[in-house]
């Protein structure tokens, strides 16, 4: 039996008072209904616009929304997310709870995937996120509003946290707008003044390259890219530019590299490692050097531009056996994944391997036992139980296959009938 509409709607609008988006999602692909006019006048959508939440409003919105509402509830959404993006979250708690006292504010993340985050503020017994901007910009787009390209910017500009969920938002739409207006009018962005302006391009440029890397604009981006890093003198910049770069099949790529190889700054040196490919003779070289780089994270990310080098990757491995003992805990793990996959099986890297199981990272748990499995290594057994001892199993990993597969080989785990 189905549960009755007016249930789903209430534990819709629990999901949104609770800021689970993936219930709310849920709820709404299961027939409850966003448009449901509750009693004190508003709706589910309504409320999830009035959260600050996008990532709510996202799940909530439904299918075809600019068909679906009509025009004056269009408006009404879109006005109160234009009122708190202009007034401001605090000011507007303050104005509707008449409390004085400071407000709570906290940073979470915005969705399940912790990828955007958020601030979320408390003050008299309200809780508010503050991502009015990012709706309101998910709104105009799906209400197939055109918001001028330099508002939108402005707008993911004005946040200072570069994984909020606003820059999310307007990344998304702009990603969306394909037209020649839309990318001449980003383009200028690269000379703007506000350097913010300028680091929302260059995220711009990284983010496409990765969705769209075969779009017919491909190339022009990439030239841009490639051109800008010829030019740009601040270190901070020219390492995004560098990373955007990265994300093109661009034929300046190695130039790129080789220009800014020995760059004092270590962020823009990180950047370069992954320009080498594919190796020519004059990337093997630069690469050479940065593999004894002073820094650990161009070492890291030497070794694993040179992993793809039968001749280089076997220069990588003392260095990837003393990134293994580096104090920093998040080179462990990506030094184990180089380590377990090499095709060197000398009795140093399976000790450098098992001294992984010494800790507590599950990534770097599974690649080590994925690789002392690799060796047929009798410490697999151990790798084994610490896998499970951390919760670090994976289903249908090929890692923890590899695992489990040596264990039941070797007699260790019984067969279940």
């Amino acid at each position: 039996m189905s549960r009755p509409l007016v249930d789903t709607v209430q534990e819709l609008c629990a999901a949104i008072a609770a800021f689970d988006s993936a219930a709310a999602g849920e709820l709404v692909e299961g027939g409850a209904d966003p448009d449901r006019v509750l009693p004190e006048g508003t709706t589910p959508l309504w409320r999830a616009v009035d959260s600050g939440s996008p990532a709510l409003v996202t799940a909530v919105l439904g299918n075809e929304p600019r068909l679906r509402l009509p025009e004056e509830t269009r408006e009404r959404l879109l006005t109160l997310a234009r009122a708190w993006h202009e007034t401001g979250v605090e000011q507007e708690l303050r104005r509707r709870t008449g409390a004085s006292e400071p407000v709570h504010t906290v940073r979470v993340p915005d969705d399940e995937n912790e990828f955007n985050h958020i601030l979320q503020h408390s003050l008299g017994g309200l809780t508010v996120r503050d991502g009015h901007a990012g709706i309101l910009t998910a709104l105009e787009w799906a209400f197939r509003i055109l918001t001028p390209v330099d508002e939108l910017v402005a707008r993911a500009a004005a946040q200072p946290d570069e994984d909020h969920a606003t820059r999310w938002e307007v990344l998304r739409v702009l990603l969306d707008r394909q037209s020649e207006e839309t990318w001449s009018t980003l383009v200028a962005h690269r000379h703007h003044p506000d350097p913010a302006h300028r680091r929302f391009l260059a995220e711009y440029l990284r983010v496409h390259g990765i969705l769209a890397d075969d779009s017919p604009r491909a190339r022009s981006e990439g030239d841009l890219a490639s051109a800008w890093a010829a030019e740009e003198a601040d270190s901070d910049m020219l390492a995004r530019v560098l990373r955007a770069l990265d994300e093109f099949d661009h034929p300046g790529r190695e130039a790129a590299g080789l220009r800014h190889a020995a760059h004092p700054d270590a962020e823009v040196r990180r950047a370069v490692t992954a320009l080498f490919l594919p190796l020519g003779d004059d990337a093997r070289q630069a690469l050479r050097a940065l593999l004894r780089d002073p820094d650990a994270e161009v070492r890291l990310g030497a070794c694993r531009t040179a992993a793809s080098d039968a001749d280089l990757a076997q220069e990588a491995v003392p260095q990837l056996l003393l990134l293994a003992e580096e104090p920093e805990p998040e080179l462990h793990a990506p030094a184990a994944a180089l380590l377990a996959s090499c095709p060197d099986r000398s009795p140093a890297v399976a000790d450098a391997l098992a001294g992984f199981l010494d800790r507590d990272d599950p990534v770097a748990l599974l690649d080590a036992g994925y690789g002392l499995a690799l060796r047929d290594d009798p410490r697999t057994a151990e790798a084994y139980l610490r896998i499970r001892s951390v919760g670090a199993v994976h289903e249908y990993d090929h890692r923890w296959d590899a695992v489990w597969e040596w264990n039941r080989s070797n007699g260790l785990i019984q067969p279940v009938d």
